[in-house]
């Protein structure tokens, strides 16, 4: 991918900056990663899953630059949530905890451990499980009483994973590699390697048997930063998740158009296409390749999915063409008709594939 992130290069950082600082606008705020102000240089006011997202890519890079300015912001922003008030524990406000479990190995403050131990304690025990233990998909709206979701995996299942690893709990890291186990059985369809979006046990049945192509940018991320977050994973849970990432990657290099884009929906080329989906996949595959998960030829797939999702930024850092916010369809056309528009999930996404992007031509990944 030289051709496209070498000659970028120098521009990269400034790109990273404008996406961040659209994030901010889109959710309301003045500022964003980019200037300081009462709590650093993160302005973020939610806790959500989309802050999460974006988060985790600004610690990834603060880390491997060893800028304590950078983590000393991340820290000015989690103490002046947790004084204000963390929202109700669910799946998706799960997701700014995956940076904080990593942010505790290089501060010393006791009482965010004491929140990182207590929230894996909450996702083992008290969170709603389905049929077969699976995490049932609570969100701030709704129980979904009895549904997994293949977004969980990044959301919840990661965050307790690295937890375990870092307080060397077996029991949390066995449980989310569990939920991949579980997900995976529901969810991943064995003719493609796609995966649905949705598994219901109240009806038994895949909703829509949607191939829907944010969700499955999710597993792409996921597979691959697990290996990451969890160095000493068993061979034969590495072993199975490797042909898991490998199957859908399988499919995923058939479906992508020659624009590099991949569809809404991904076996449904009258669908709309879709930037946050081609992120995901350009920034899982890209760690996939690094962690020898994938075949190095894979990465040419990224390369023409990364100078797709550039072509579609625009010169005040905002990220086009990603579909609006997606609750689970009953039918096909559900999908095809949401509407395409700038989201803070569509900059949080390509925020985490050019950081590693940068952090691949710096050495640093």
């Amino acid at each position: 991918m030289d051709s496209i992130t070498k000659a970028g290069s120098p521009n990269l950082q400034q790109t990273i900056d404008n996406v961040a600082a659209a994030f901010s606008r889109l959710k309301g705020i003045k500022e964003g990663l980019v200037d300081a102000g009462p709590t650093g240089g993160i302005q973020f006011d939610e806790w959500d899953w989309e802050v999460g997202v974006g988060l985790y890519g600004f610690l990834r890079r603060a880390i491997a630059a060893n800028d304590r300015r950078a983590i000393n912001d991340l820290v000015d922003w989690y103490s002046w949530q947790i004084k204000r008030g963390i929202p109700p524990r669910q799946i998706n406000s799960s997701a700014p905890m995956l940076p904080l479990a990593i942010l505790i190995e290089h501060v010393d403050r006791p009482d965010f451990r004491d929140l990182v131990m207590d929230w894996a304690d909450w996702l083992v025990h008290n969170l709603p499980k389905t049929e077969d233990g699976g995490f049932q998909h609570v969100v701030k709206e709704r129980l979904n009483e009895g549904e997994l979701w293949d977004d969980t995996l990044f959301m919840a299942a990661l965050f307790l994973a690295r937890a375990g690893a870092h307080f060397g709990r077996k029991d949390w890291v066995d449980e989310a590699v569990y939920q991949f186990m579980v997900h995976t059985r529901y969810l991943s369809d064995p003719v493609t390697g796609l995966w649905y979006h949705g598994w219901t046990f109240v009806g038994r049945h895949n909703f829509a048997k949607a191939f829907w192509g944010r969700g499955n940018a999710w597993i792409t991320v996921a597979i691959p930063e697990l290996f990451s977050l969890v160095p000493d994973l068993d061979e034969k849970d590495k072993r199975f998740l490797t042909n898991v990432l490998a199957s859908q990657v399988r499919s995923l290099k058939s479906l992508q158009r020659p624009d590099g884009l991949f569809h809404t929906l991904l076996d449904d080329p009258t669908s709309p296409v879709e930037t946050s989906a081609t992120a995901g996949f350009a920034y899982g595959i890209l760690r996939g390749v690094a962690a020898g998960l994938l075949p190095a030829e894979d990465r040419i797939h990224a390369e023409r999915a990364l100078a797709a999702v550039l072509e579609q930024i625009d010169g005040e850092g905002v990220v086009h063409g990603v579909s609006d916010g997606t609750a689970m369809g009953h039918d096909l056309e559900f999908y095809r008709r949401i509407p395409n528009l700038p989201t803070p999930y569509g900059q949080a996404l390509t925020m985490l594939l050019l950081t590693e992007v940068l952090l691949q031509n710096e050495g640093k990944a």
